[in-house]
């Protein structure tokens, strides 16, 4: 029997017990009303109504009141966390296919041309990992998916920090899920279906886009009169061309859907048939994308799932909450680990101000503001002052919405390079390098000096693995081909090649705040975006009023 390895970022740490509503989104989504919530080395020991004797141990442990409502952590299963320096892209046309968008000469300077330039200039990657993890911790994440990087040596890793990583865990209860595919795989068959067994969980781009090719991505992966290439394992990102028909399928096969719902509307004008996907008993995440094209944090994108929701009928803010929850937790196989709050579950949890008699409509409506406290591991990572001082965790104080605040970043396993920078530190330089793109690009187009023979092997560089900009072996979306055979499906890669220069194109781009509370230009935006419609141009800013 193989040695259980311990919990990722097992910090040493006192006892804690917490005070508040519980939402403990469990099988029977029982609130416990001005609960208690006990923790012992990263893991919740008992949940326990007010007046309940303490479990043994905890008799002489204090109680922290957090005045607040007391949730699991939001697990977030799509983001393409690298991009989230960028500020939110005014889409100019309504596209019906990934293709129509991608390789646009507006997107290349606004959105890939930056991420081209930062994820090759050195000694950047430090600066946007903090930068990028800690806009989730404000947006009360506590699980995403990884930033990767790739090597000149043709080796990928993924940077270990503070946010639970998909791709890498290191925790046998946790296992790891796969985000992307080689592309020998990707375009045989047997080859892909033969990958999705060997997985837990694979978290793959599937139909991006509203039109016919967008639906043939999902036909493709009817291999065989009587064989789908899809097993429980397959979770498809975004899904938005599929018909009620196709999402009987999925059902039937046991596939999940992680939903996207404001980067589907602002790109294409309309989204995933959520009706259908429930109906099929299709599982159900939730992701934000990225802030290019998408909501600034988890958080955000709650919103416009409810907005959704109301809007089609059906789907209460219950329903959202569980899907970056508990139902999360289910399509990564973690739920034993995860999800919800349960004694054995490890202790990731977030805690809004106040209480609520309808908290999972509290949760909705919720603001970065309201954040007052998120744990991963039972170690307090952000939260009002007071609160992480209760729970002994110092750390970088920052703003939010002009309230004073506290991160925590120490952690024995997080890289070097990430745990040398703070905050504050990484957003100044991001802004530096932000504001001088057209330098940054003609340095990095100056022709390389030919090396001198010397001995020993090339030093290793890395950078960031941008998937979907360059050649890295990889994909995020696989490439079977159409139901005639004639040609692959999903999204390609740019093949064109570009007129001009970056250093021709670039100019300087604002960082993007790492909050809705601290973007002037956030809502306003989305009130001018062309392809949302009204109920969510309108809606979205009036949640967070």
């Amino acid at each position: 029997m193989a040695t259980k390895r311990p919990p990722i970022d097992p910090l040493d740490g006192p006892k804690l017990a917490l005070a508040g509503d519980l939402v403990t989104m469990d099988d029977g989504f029982n609130v416990v009303r001005g609960g208690r919530l006990f923790i012992e080395k990263g893991s919740i020991v008992a949940v326990q109504a007010a007046g309940a004797p303490a479990p043994a141990g905890f008799e002489t442990v204090p109680v922290v009141d957090t005045g607040g409502t007391i949730y699991p952590g939001l697990i977030e299963l799509h983001n393409h966390l690298s991009y989230n320096v960028l500020p939110l892209w005014q889409v100019p046309k309504k596209y019906s296919n990934r293709d129509q968008w991608s390789g646009t000469p507006e997107y290349r300077k606004l959105v890939s041309g930056p991420m081209t330039v930062l994820g090759k200039t050195p000694g950047l990657l430090p600066a946007l990992v903090r930068y990028v993890e800690a806009k989730c911790l404000l947006g009360g994440v506590t699980t995403s998916q990884g930033i990767a990087l790739f090597s000149n040596a043709g080796v990928r890793r993924y940077y270990r920090g503070i946010v639970r990583n998909v791709e890498a865990t290191d925790d046998a209860d946790l296992p790891e899920a796969a985000t992307r595919i080689a592309d020998v795989d990707a375009r045989d068959a047997e080859a892909f279906l033969a990958r999705l067994k060997r997985v837990n969980c694979f978290l793959l781009h599937l139909s991006e886009g509203t039109n016919a090719a967008a639906r043939e991505h999902f036909l493709a992966l009817h291999v065989a009169p009587t064989e789908w290439a899809i097993t429980r394992a397959l979770a498809g990102i975004h899904c938005a061309a599929l018909a009620p028909a196709d999402f009987a399928v999925l059902g039937q096969l046991g596939g999940a859907m992680i939903w996207s719902p404001l980067s589907n509307l602002l790109l294409y004008g309309a989204t995933a048939d959520i009706e259908a996907a429930r109906a099929s008993n299709v599982r159900i995440g939730i992701g934000s994308d990225w802030s290019p094209s998408g909501s600034k944090n988890l958080l955000g994108e709650l919103k416009v799932a409810s907005l959704v929701g109301q809007q089609v009928g059906g789907i209460d803010d219950k329903d959202i909450v569980a899907m970056a929850t508990r139902d999360a937790a289910q399509i990564l196989g973690w739920d034993k680990a995860i999800g919800t709050l349960e004694a054995g579950k490890r202790a990731d949890l977030l805690v809004i101000g106040g209480t609520s008699p309808t908290p999972y409509e509290a949760l909705i409506r919720a603001r970065e503001v309201d954040i007052a406290l998120v744990m991963i591991n039972g170690v307090a990572r952000f939260g009002r002052v007071n609160l992480m001082k209760s729970f002994a965790a110092s750390g970088e104080k920052i703003t939010v919405g002009g309230e004073s605040r506290m991160a925590f970043f120490v952690q024995k396993t997080q890289d070097p390079a990430v745990a040398a920078i703070g905050l504050g530190q990484a957003a100044k330089k991001l802004k530096a390098a932000l504001a001088k793109l057209p330098a940054l690009a003609a340095e990095l187009e100056k022709p390389k000096p030919v090396a001198r023979l010397r001995a020993g092997p090339e030093p290793v560089v890395w950078a960031l693995a941008l998937d979907e900009l360059a050649d890295t072996g990889m994909d995020l979306r696989h490439h079977l081909l159409s139901a005639t055979g004639r040609r692959p499906t999903g999204a390609m890669r740019v093949a064109v090649a570009p007129t001009k220069k970056l250093s021709e194109i670039l100019a300087p781009v604002a960082l993007d705040p790492l909050t809705v509370a601290d973007d002037a230009t956030f809502l306003a935006s989305i009130k001018t975006q062309k392809n949302l419609p009204a109920f969510v141009r309108d809606g979205l800013p009036a949640l967070y009023v």
